[in-house]
């Protein structure tokens, strides 16, 4: 506080940033990165650990014993939907309703936009089948869930198959504490839209269905299974929800902890955990998965079912069978222990979780990054729009004035006895006051003072866009990181004395759409899936379309945050470059 209320001080800082601006600029976008990298480093992050005191220990004794039977079912599920050419609704009805649960059906129906080209609909039209299984030793108030979308093609049926099995099984315990919902979802994200609006009794998507006829408690936490083998080698956890919303770190570290019990195979983001984090390649693979985790959470597209369970503040992951690591098997019935250990994990809760982290991280199952270790690096980002708006407010109050020649002559900045500026700008601020009107209107509206009125510009553009940036990254931190990263130095850099060609070329390369595609070819690359320029073009563009059907049908907010809120200050930069 001494340093900003001394006025010799306050001034000698002023001047130090103003006359180091850009080399401390430089530091702070290469710290920020550098920090960035370093997150992925397991000396810089932390063990995970459970939080919640009714998950701290997995001392439970697994019993599901049918996972043959559940392949079985699962093949006999598969029969019906060719024979249907569907959903086999009577077919799930009448199973549902042989293992004792409380069956009710939902029928949906929803027109997009335009064609889905990716799944070939247009008219979207299918049917939920739902069966509760009610709690015998609770009043029935709160509930839990497990669903399995119903693929039109051949996948998923072994989902399907285990959920039944479950159902059966679960239903002879006399244990259960919450209502169990065993829910098929046809059409995938549209059908589980359809189902918790129905649940919620919400229309927020505009989706014509027809009101659910039962209902259980309160859901606590959903998990959604995918299986499309009957050779599962491993069980990767998908964690990334609607607008890069994640569950709480707890229901990872539940899911982490029943597969070292029962020996299962574990990944995130289909990769497994390396013990070699000290070596090149160790590292190099951590950073990948952290890069993968970061790309889907800024696409703000749920990458699985329990990603639209989030914006309901219900904890919820997918799991989804993996037939990769050959050396590795997992049969169908260990499958099942697993999730009948996390269900009855999840049954001794007395609360919603929330004592854990619901922003983080993940270079590997048992390691996380924080929110607070990871934000210093968009901080970092964050400080070179304000040094540069600083940087411009100490030269508008040093406003040029241009000459008959063509020279500006420079009024130096006074500061009086009482530490303020004494500028000509804090006289234009005194004539506004005062309503004399002439000099503002040469600034900003004649365009007679274009060294001011560019100035002026570029230091509304650079508030705006770290106002934008941060506001961003506290919802979503990777998108907001992934959009400093290009944005940051075309703001910091852009004047109208720039080469106009290659700064055009440069701003063009860093734009938002851009940078969208620079992230599709990335995203392949970590993938082990790369493409061509033409198969990234055209992925690019699927990109595209399915962020603005995102938008349309489940209200992701990537696609109107970049065309109305983004781009426009990107145009605004792009004025100032061609700024007369």
């Amino acid at each position: 506080m001494g340093l900003l209320s001394d006025p010799n001080r306050r001034k000698a800082l002023t001047t130090l940033l103003t006359r180091l601006n850009t080399p401390i600029c430089v530091v702070c976008y290469l710290a920020g990165i550098a920090w960035f990298m370093g997150l992925a480093f397991e000396p810089f992050t932390l063990r995970t650990y459970m939080s919640e005191n009714a998950m701290g220990s997995t001392m439970v004794e697994e019993r599901f014993p049918a996972g043959e039977r559940a392949l079985a079912t699962g093949r006999e599920f598969a029969g019906h939907k060719r024979k249907a050419g569907g959903m086999p609704v009577d077919w799930l009805v009448k199973t549902m309703q042989d293992r004792g649960l409380e069956v009710f059906t939902q029928s949906f129906s929803r027109t997009l936009p335009f064609p889905d080209e990716n799944k070939e609909r247009y008219m979207v039209r299918g049917i939920n089948v739902y069966g509760i299984l009610r709690a015998p030793r609770a009043p029935r108030t709160e509930a839990l869930v497990l669903s399995a979308p119903c693929s039109p093609d051949n996948s998923n049926n072994q989902a399907v198959g285990l959920l039944l099995g479950l159902a059966q099984y679960f239903r002879n315990q006399i244990y259960w504490a919450k209502d169990i919902i065993f829910l098929v979802n046809e059409h995938d994200l549209i059908g589980m839209q359809a189902w918790l609006e129905g649940y919620h009794h919400t229309n927020i998507s505009g989706m014509d269905y027809t009101p659910l006829q039962g209902r259980a408690g309160s859901i606590q936490a959903a998990l959604s299974l995918e299986l499309s083998s009957d050779v599962i080698t491993s069980l990767d956890l998908i964690l990334e929800g609607l607008n890069g919303q994640l569950p709480n770190l707890d229901l990872a570290n539940l899911f982490h902890a029943f597969c070292q019990k029962i020996g299962v195979m574990c990944t995130i983001q289909g990769k497994l955990q390396r013990s070699d984090w000290d070596t090149a390649e160790g590292y190099t693979h951590a950073v990948q998965t952290m890069m993968l985790m970061v790309l889907k959470q800024a696409s703000g597209r749920p990458w699985g079912d329990h990603g639209l369970f989030l914006r309901y503040h219900i904890e919820a992951a997918t799991v989804r069978g993996v037939n990769s690591f050959r050396q590795y098997k997992t049969d169908t019935t260990t499958v099942g222990r697993l999730l009948e250990g996390m269900f009855r994990k999840l049954n001794n809760l007395l609360e919603r979780l929330h004592q854990s982290y619901f922003f983080y991280l993940m270079p590997s199952l048992s390691r996380f990054v924080s929110i607070g270790y990871y934000m210093p690096a968009f901080g970092l980002l964050a400080t070179i729009l304000l040094l540069r708006a600083l940087d411009l407010w100490v030269q508008l109050g040093t406003p040029t004035e241009v000459t008959e020649d063509g020279v500006g002559e420079v009024e130096p900045v006074s500061i009086n006895n009482q530490g303020s500026f004494d500028s000509p700008l804090t006289h234009i601020y005194i004539d506004l006051y005062s309503k004399r009107h002439s000099t503002f209107q040469m600034l900003f509206i004649s365009g007679e003072g274009t060294e001011q009125g560019w100035r002026v510009l570029k230091l509304v553009a650079l508030l705006y866009l770290a106002v934008l940036l941060g506001c961003t990254a506290l919802i979503n931190f990777s998108l907001g990181f992934i959009l400093a990263i290009t944005l940051v130095p075309v703001a910091a850099c852009v004047t109208p004395h720039l080469p106009k060609a290659v700064s055009a070329l440069a701003m063009v390369l860093l734009s938002p759409g851009c940078t969208i595609l620079y992230c599709v070819f990335i995203f392949q690359e970590l993938q082990e899936a790369p493409v061509s320029l033409s198969e990234g073009w055209m992925l690019f563009l699927s990109v595209i379309s399915q962020g603005i059907l995102d938008h349309s049908l489940f209200g992701s907010l990537v696609y109107p945050l970049l065309a109305l809120l983004v781009y426009p200050c990107w145009l605004l930069l792009w004025n100032i470059l061609f700024w007369k």
